[in-house]
């Protein structure tokens, strides 16, 4: 019986899952880098304001 074939394999096997789990934790930060980009960039566009501030005012509540 070969049994070194299994023990090498599930130790393998074990390097395999902690490297994925490693990038799947690196792109997790990468996205969330990301956002907070997109939320910091967001942040900066002025809102677009009407000339006249009445418009909009008056809301019909009759269908």
């Amino acid at each position: 019986m070969d049994l070194q074939g299994t023990s090498t394999s599930g130790t393998s096997g074990a390097a395999l899952e902690l490297a994925s789990l490693k990038l799947a934790k690196s792109q997790q930060e990468q996205e969330g880098q990301a956002t907070l980009q997109l939320l910091e960039s967001a942040a900066d566009v002025p809102r677009a304001a009407s000339a006249n501030s009445a418009i909009g005012g008056n809301i019909d509540t009759y269908a």
